[in-house]
């Protein structure tokens, strides 16, 4: 077993078993081609080579059987099925994915009938890949004269074996029922609903020998598709699971590299000593990086594979948040002050509550309730790539029947929170919760209003900064609520100030239960001298104090 996933073999020149001479034989395919910018052989350097081999040479040498008897694998088929491929970004890795991608649809590893498959997460995106395997078609003259090609559906023909070569998007109620033989997932980074990787990986399943080609550059979040598929590599390539038919290739850099390391853009970029990406391009990003946090982080995320767990401008940097993450048990909360931050929702994002208790070192103990309809479970899964289906099981998010939520469940959770804690103070998001104020403050519970304008928001954000970077923020490691500050961007003012939480221009993503951490530590840092006269009533003329 290794700690370090890194592919080693593809440089140390260590023997591929080929016994068939299967891979000698897909290695002399994607030589013959033509390349149709430069009009020369197709490269296929030493380390993409070495790739092909190891995909297609290895094969089993006699029928594998389970226990029970039933077929696994005949002999002759190859052990490689499901290849993962981390590489930054300019590694020429949509070109190699259409040149295997047209093997597998006219040469030695087609079937006849077979389906051959481009999946990206949008149309734009799956045509580069298409139109760089038509462009390999058009540029070799016997293979333009042995296919056909649909250009209003993205397809090329293979008459002789009825193949097709197929490009797709993440329309994946239209590829139910496909049994393709071979996928290539294009920057499976970017997709932000799994339904079309799940059909087509069943679809993989239906018949032998087929494979699955992931090729992405590294992502961001730990609740995305991209990060379960790379994840899982990086675990059989450490060895920790065994599993042969999966193949890893992970060009990632660990997160605390010196990205400024030019060792380390080397590491991480095998084509960077051949040319690609450009050196002078990648020297010149770096000194704007430098001066720039968010072209930092999409320098490290571009051209080092380095995984980010955080949105494009951050809030507070994901490893010091994690700082937190020790539990704590919400018994030995009962005797001590509590305020809570509500952001209220009705369909779209979460409904949170968040409960905050001050610790002796000036930090906080902060504990979150997340709601949110029934009925939109999946597509909220779908659209952002989170497990909201994991989570409605384990219990982590109460759902309510129907496609809003159910304003009673909150109000009662609240009533719930306010029996057992010793609750100081409970500020609203006034959006959506004029009716839930009222009711509870009849009821004689502190509710106040908390609005989310920059006078408001500015000094609890600064607040929730301090004690985060001075990791005296304790959260327990709740998942989703570390899901909601990964996805936070700050908008500032023009003095610097960060003055309010945004989703940026993910509208599928939540912030809800930042913001609500954000309301809650500002009212405890308050404190009692924020609530003097929520009792009065004759004090608060329109019912509520505003914060």
């Amino acid at each position: 077993m290794t700690t370090d996933p890194y592919p080693h073999w593809l440089f140390d020149n260590s023997p591929i078993p080929d016994p068939l001479g299967h891979g000698e034989r897909a290695v002399q395919f994607l030589k013959s081609l033509i390349h149709p910018k430069t009009g020369r052989p197709f490269e296929l350097h030493l380390w993409q080579e070495r790739i092909v081999r190891r995909i297609y040479g290895p094969v089993h040498t006699a029928d594998v059987i389970d226990a029970d008897g039933v077929l696994i694998h005949r002999a002759g088929e190859r052990e490689v099925r499901n290849v993962v491929m981390c590489v930054p970004r300019g590694a020429r890795k949509t070109t190699l994915g259409a040149g295997l991608a047209l093997y597998h649809a006219v040469s030695h590893a087609r079937v006849p009938g077979g389906q051959v498959i481009l999946a990206a997460y949008d149309r734009a995106q799956a045509r580069i890949a298409y139109d760089e395997a038509l462009g390999l078609v058009h540029a070799c003259p016997p293979l333009q004269a042995a296919t056909r090609i649909r250009g209003s559906t993205h397809e090329i023909l293979h008459p002789k074996s009825r193949s097709v070569l197929k490009a797709v998007s993440s329309d994946a109620n239209a590829q139910n029922g496909k049994t393709p033989n071979f996928v290539l997932f294009d920057e499976i980074h970017a997709w932000n609903k799994r339904d079309l990787y799940d059909i087509l990986r069943t679809g993989l399943g239906k018949t032998a020998n087929t494979l699955s080609l992931v090729i992405s550059q590294a992502g961001r979040g730990q609740d995305t598709l991209a990060h379960e598929v790379f994840d899982y590599a990086r675990r059989v390539a450490r060895g920790e699971i065994d599993d042969p038919g999966t193949l890893p290739i992970l060009f990632e850099t660990a997160p605390d590299a010196d990205w400024l390391d030019e060792k380390v853009w080397f590491r991480a970029n095998p084509g960077l000593k051949l040319g690609y990406p450009n050196l002078a391009s990648l020297r010149q990003e770096a000194r704007e990086a430098q001066h720039r946090p968010a072209l930092r982080d999409k320098f490290k995320n571009d051209h080092l594979c380095i995984w980010l767990d955080r949105s494009s401008s951050p809030f507070v940097e994901m490893s010091v948040y994690d700082e937190g993450a020790d539990p704590f048990d919400l018994a030995d909360m009962e005797g001590r002050p509590c305020w809570i931050g509500v952001d209220l929702s009705s369909s779209r994002d979460l409904t949170s509550i968040v409960a905050a208790w001050p610790r002796d070192d000036g930090g906080f103990y902060v504990h979150p309730w997340f709601f949110c309809p029934d009925d939109n479970v999946a597509d909220r899964e779908n659209l952002s790539g989170a497990p909201y289906r994991r989570w409605r099981e384990q219990g982590a998010i109460i759902t309510t029947p129907g496609t809003t939520i159910d304003l009673a469940t909150v109000k009662q959770t609240i009533r719930d929170i306010a029996k057992r804690f010793d609750v100081r103070d409970i500020g609203f998001d006034p959006y959506l919760s004029h009716g839930i104020l009222g009711e509870l403050q009849d009821e004689g519970l502190p509710v106040r209003e908390f609005h989310q304008r920059p006078s408001t928001m500015m000094p609890a954000i600064a607040t929730l900064d301090r004690v985060v970077n001075a990791k005296q923020l304790q959260h327990g490691g709740h998942e989703i609520l570390r899901w909601n500050f990964a996805n936070v961007e700050v908008e500032t003012n023009t003095m610097g100030h960060k003055v309010r939480f945004s989703k940026g221009t993910r509208r599928d993503l939540c912030i809800d239960g930042a913001v609500a951490t954000a309301m809650a530590v500002q009212l405890a840092h308050t404190g009692d001298d924020g609530r003097m006269i929520y009792l009065d009533k004759k004090a608060r003329p329109n019912g509520f104090i505003v914060f």
